[in-house]
C-alpha cells in the first residue's frame, strides 16, 4: 500500500501492526478532497475490508486541517471546460466512498484535529468513531451557496437532537469540538496533545472489537464545557420554533 506517485501521495498510508493509518496530504489546499484523493481512499478502504490482517482504520489530516471539503476549484475548472464526465465520475466515487465508510465492516477512527467541512464530514462522520479536539471546526459551508448539505449530511444532520441538525443545515453554522461532541457529530473529545499516545494505545491493543476501541479512546477523553454563546444552547428554542413552523425565526 505504499505511495508511489504524486496522485497516491495525496493519501499517505502507514502500516502499524494490524492498524492502517490514512493521512490526507494536501496541506496547501487544507486537505481538500480531489478526484485523485477520492479514488485512492476508495481503493484503500475496499482493499483493507478484504485484508484479514487489518483490524482498525485510522483517518486523519496532515497539517492544520482534517479536510476543508471538496476541491471546488477543480470542479469549477472542469465545468468551464465542459468536462461534465469528470465531475460526474468524481461525485460518483465520492458518494460511493461515503457509503463504504457508513457500512464498513471494520472499526474506523477519524481524528478531527482541525477543519472538517463539507466532503471532510463525508469521509469521517459516517464512520464509527469520530474524535474532536480543541482545534476542531465543523461546518457544511455549501449551504451559503444555496446548496443542500452534501456528502450524506442529510442523513447524519437529521439525526441530531432538538432540530439542531436542521439549524446547522440551514445556516451553515460553525461548530467547535465541544459542540460536535454535545450534539453527537463527534463520539469523543480528546485534547490534541494526547493524540499521539492515543494512537499508540490503539496500535498496541491489536483489536477490532468496537467495545475495546471505545474503552481505549475513553481513557483519553474528556467532556469539555460549551461556550456561553454556543449555538447548541439554542436547541430548545429551535424545537419550539420548528413546532410552530416559522422558518425565518427557526434559522436565526
Amino acid at each position: 500500500m505504499a505511495s508511489t506517485n504524486g496522485e497516491t501521495d495525496q493519501v499517505l498510508v502507514e502500516e502499524k501492526s494490524s492498524v492502517r493509518i490514512f493521512k490526507l496530504n494536501r496541506t496547501k489546499q487544507l486537505n481538500a478532497i480531489s478526484a485523485a484523493m477520492t479514488s485512492r481512499l476508495l481503493e484503500l478502504f475496499l482493499a483493507c475490508a478484504e485484508d484479514s490482517s487489518v483490524k482498525l482504520i485510522i483517518v486523519k489530516g496532515k497539517g492544520r486541517a482534517f479536510c476543508a471539503g471538496g476541491d471546488v476549484a477543480a470542479v469549477v475548472r472542469d465545468i468551464k471546460r465542459g468536462s461534465w464526465k469528470s465531475v460526474a465520475d468524481f461525485s460518483r466515487k465520492e458518494y460511493t466512498m461515503n457509503y463504504v465508510i457508513a457500512t464498513y465492516s471494520k472499526p474506523m477512527v477519524s481524528i478531527l484535529n482541525g477543519i472538517v467541512m463539507g466532503a471532510g464530514a463525508g469521509v469521517s462522520i459516517h464512520g464509527r468513531f469520530r474524535i474532536a479536539t480543541e482545534n476542531s471546526l465543523f461546518a457544511m459551508p455549501e449551504t451559503a451557496l444555496g446548496l443542500f448539505p452534501d456528502n450524506g449530511a442529510s442523513y447524519f444532520l437529521s439525526r441530531l437532537p432538538g432540530f439542531f441538525g436542521e439549524y446547522v443545515g440551514l445556516t451553515g453554522s460553525r461548530l467547535d469540538g465541544a459542540e460536535m461532541l454535545a450534539c453527537g457529530l463527534a463520539t469523543h473529545f480528546v485534547q490534541s496533545n494526547k493524540l499521539p499516545m492515543l494512537e499508540e494505545a490503539l496500535i498496541k491493543a491489536n483489536s477490532s472489537d468496537p467495545s475495546v476501541i471505545s474503552s481505549i479512546i475513553g481513557e483519553f477523553s474528556q467532556i469539555p464545557n460549551l461556550k456561553k454563546n454556543s449555538a447548541y444552547h439554542r436547541r430548545g428554542r429551535l424545537q419550539r420554533r420548528k413546532t410552530i413552523g416559522s422558518l425565518p425565526q427557526f434559522s436565526h
